[in-house]
């Protein structure tokens, strides 16, 4: 592995700090510093921009970040060994890297780079989530940050290792076998897309599985449609994927078929053949038949085709 700084390998930090991976932190350590440096240049050119980034462990990516010209870097751990071994990069690169010890499915990342404070660089400046997630809260943390409001939101980027079956959820196409609530998510509110994968053997301990670098863009106009009608009709039809739309559908309306032709959709059709359009255009069905009459037909007008 190439060095890409004068600090330790990460092998001699994992050592002396007592860094053994813990399987109840989805914790799997990349340490291929040639690897860490693919991830930092395939989130862009990152001067000015300031980087979130969710587990860094023993600071492998980190440190790529930071080498590639991450004007900041906001790292945020729940392992108290790591946040030790951290403060080595941040002595190494003053005022560029804050760590924040917690747990992120309970930290707002927004909140830590919205006023510009000394945690998030300048204010207005341009943020990114680049990270090797913990894979046992990957999925839960995406959602979170793709339910963001309002949006556009305050991340003009993400690129994010997940492993290669999630990655493939994300970014499945309408009729794969992988597309499903997690697909019409993402891809309504963001242009996706696998990057490269990731051998079990380059990490620590390795994984059964490979990895796989996603990018997920926000989409600054995505279909309009509420977030919470789009999970409610995804949430119906993918929960009973094998049947058809008309029944499937029941969970929201005793009749669907009303709901399913103000869609303009088939309801024969069965959920893994309903585009994300069709989603969104459902769930503007969903919301005009929860409105009062007199609203109703003022409401359907107004909706896009």
């Amino acid at each position: 592995m190439s060095a890409i700084d004068d600090l330790p390998p990460l092998r001699d930090v994992i050592r002396r700090h007592d860094l053994s991976a813990r399987k109840s932190l989805g914790q799997n350590f990349l340490l291929d510093l040639n690897l860490t440096g693919r991830i930092a240049r395939a989130a862009g050119p990152l001067a000015g921009v300031t980087v979130v980034e969710v587990g860094p462990g023993p600071g492998g990516l980190t440190r790529a970040l930071l080498a590639e010209g991450a004007g900041r870097v906001v790292a945020i751990e729940r392992d108290s060994r790591a946040v030790a071994a951290l403060a080595e990069v941040s002595a190494r690169y003053p005022g560029r890297l804050a760590v924040i010890e917690g747990d992120a499915l309970a930290i707002d990342p927004a909140t830590l780079v919205a006023d510009g404070t000394d945690a998030a660089g300048p204010a207005g400046s341009s943020v990114r989530i680049v990270a090797n997630l913990p894979y046992n809260i990957a999925t839960a943390l995406l959602i979170g940050w793709l339910s963001a409001e309002p949006w556009p939101p305050w991340f003009d980027r993400l690129v994010l290792m997940f492993q290669r079956e999630v990655a493939e959820r994300i970014v499945a196409p309408v009729g794969g076998k992988s597309y499903g609530r997690l697909a019409v998510l993402a891809q309504w509110r963001c242009e996706t897309r696998m990057l490269f994968d990731i051998a079990p053997s380059a990490f620590v301990p390795p994984p059964k599985v490979t990895s796989t670098v996603v990018q997920l863009v926000p989409r600054a106009a995505p279909l309009p449609c509420r977030l919470a009608a789009l999970e409610r009709v995804t949430a119906a039809a993918f929960g009973q994927r094998r049947k058809m739309l008309r029944q499937a559908l029941k969970a929201l309306a005793p009749d669907p078929l009303p709901l399913i032709a103000a869609a303009g959709l088939d309801p024969t059709a069965r959920a893994e053949t309903v585009p994300v359009d069709g989603f969104a255009a459902l769930a503007r069905a969903l919301d005009v038949a929860a409105l009062p009459a007199a609203g109703a037909a003022s409401a359907l007008a107004e909706s896009p085709p």
